[in-house]
């Protein structure tokens, strides 16, 4: 009898090891020469009707040959990506990734770690990542963190946390009762806050969205008054989420001062630093965060200006206590002993939504140990200086006009045309950069006006990309406004 009957037992290892093993370098040096070679790309394509349709293909029932499948993804698959390796994909808050990373998922994926618990090396390398971020912010050597999808994830997270804290553990068990709790945050937010209320069974309508001064920072005299109103009419404040680079402009918060106020008010206090968090990576930018070590608990990702690999985020809580207290939840099953393969306690499942988890560290890791946080850090700077190139290019073209002051890497600009709908019009700029693969900015509303968006967090961004994407927003939008009807 053939050993690999279902009789002795299939297994899904491969009958040749050694075919496997070739096809497995084609694909590693086809990736990496995908990356070398981005920039010679279109930033993004459209998919054709055909290669779209073709994934309505049937459950496959009898196995294919490996080599093909991986042809049918060279095919259908790796043309027609998002783009954000690109130099030019400016558009949502996306980094473009590294090839360390990259390589780092291969071997966690070979490892395939299960990260819920147990005592195993994986693990240590998770938690000291945490320890580095912790370092980074300036928040206590002891305090608790565990890595997740995203800076969403993290946000939910941060209010299960500041909840728990609010109403005690007991909220777990009994739930909210007659206790109506109210958070804050400004109009500028991301919308995953929102969603974390709704989430949670607090409701969106408890979260305040407070207005926003000048430079689309939180108005803390407006917070302050909606406190006290909640405050008289019943309400239990026990929330404040603060931003460190709003996703539309990139404005950050007041962060010492919302700090102070939510000291003084016995408020917990969340940082969402889905991106802007990394700044403190920059010496040159560490200033604008200075606050952000006082918080409680901070929301980051990876993905983003640290350019790891998607998906990596990170939540991390001054309090280990009271961060505990929100999610540990022991387990029969779970087999917890002090010593042998079930000891580790705290393990990560306590500290988070998820029982199981990848090992996403190892690339996290594998980063900051290859690059270094300096590297990181200019990396961050740059960025943030062709901001300013293009906010002062934007500036000097009569035809383009800035829409927001430029905090950290994100531009907010537009065409300016007489007699047509600029919003359509700019609207329909960034469609056509998309669809020519010229480059990929988006659109977003500032103060009512469509924007074109320019968020640079590309390691691989250089000057020349500055304006070329200037360049072609010009050619666009005078192409545009000359075609009788088609900015109508």
């Amino acid at each position: 009898m053939n050993e690999n009957t279902p009789e002795s037992g299939l297994s899904l290892d491969p009958d040749n090891w050694g075919d496997i093993r070739k096809l497995g370098h084609r694909m590693v040096d086809d990736m990496i020469d995908y990356l070398a070679s981005t920039r010679d790309r279109p930033v993004w394509q459209k998919m054709p009707d055909d290669i779209r349709s073709s994934f309505h293909e049937p459950l496959p029932q009898i196995s294919n040959n490996p080599a093909e499948v991986y042809e049918d993804f060279r095919r259908r698959i790796l043309p027609y990506a998002v783009g954000n390796t690109h130099p030019r994909f400016m558009g949502w808050v996306h980094g473009g990734g590294n090839v360390i990373g990259m390589l780092a998922e291969l071997l966690a994926a070979g490892l395939n770690a299960n990260l819920g618990g147990r005592d195993q090396a994986p693990i240590e390398v998770e938690r000291q990542v945490i320890r580095w971020v912790a370092e980074m912010l300036g928040f206590p050597k002891d305090a608790s963190g565990v890595l997740v999808t995203g800076t969403s994830l993290a946000n939910l997270i941060g209010v299960v946390v500041a909840r728990t804290h609010a109403l005690g553990s007991h909220v777990r068990q009994d739930g909210l009762q007659a206790a109506r709790l109210t958070a804050y945050t400004s109009r500028m937010a991301h919308g995953c806050i929102a969603k974390a209320m709704d989430v949670v069974g607090l409701g969106t309508e408890a979260l305040r969205m407070i207005p926003c001064d000048a430079s689309h920072r939180i108005d803390l005299p407006a917070l302050a008054a909606a406190v006290a109103r909640d405050r008289a009419s019943g309400a239990m404040p026990f929330l404040v989420v603060g931003n460190a680079g709003t996703v539309d402009a990139g404005a950050v918060d007041d962060l010492a001062a919302l700090a102070a106020f939510c000291r003084a008010q016995g408020l917990w206090f969340h940082v969402d630093g889905a991106f802007g968090a990394m700044a403190m990576l920059a010496p040159s930018l560490r200033p604008l965060l200075s606050g952000i070590e006082l918080a409680d608990s901070v929301g980051l990702d990876f993905h983003k200006w640290m350019q790891v690999p998607y998906d990596a985020g990170c939540i991390i809580v001054r309090d280990a206590a009271t961060h505990l207290a929100a999610f540990a939840a022991p387990a029969h099953y779970l087999g917890r002993e002090a010593r042998g393969l079930a000891a580790g306690s705290p393990w990560p499942c306590d500290l988070g939504t998820d029982l199981s988890r990848g090992f996403r560290a190892l690339k996290v890791w594998m980063t900051i140990q290859v690059y270094g946080t300096a590297r990181l850090g200019e990396v961050v700077a740059r960025s943030c200086a062709l901001a300013r190139e293009l906010a002062a290019r934007v500036d000097d073209e009569p035809a383009l006009e800035r829409l927001a002051p430029v905090a950290m890497n994100i531009v907010c600009f537009r065409y300016r045309a007489a007699s047509v709908n600029l919003d359509r019009l700019n609207a329909d700029i960034v469609a056509d950069l998309q669809e020519m693969g010229i480059a990929a900015p988006s659109t977003t509303v500032i103060d009512g006006c469509v924007a074109i968006r320019a968020a640079l967090f590309n390691h691989r961004t250089l000057p020349q990309d500055i304006h070329a994407l200037v360049d072609a927003v010009l050619t666009r939008g005078r192409a545009r406004t000359e075609e009788p009807g088609t900015a109508s």
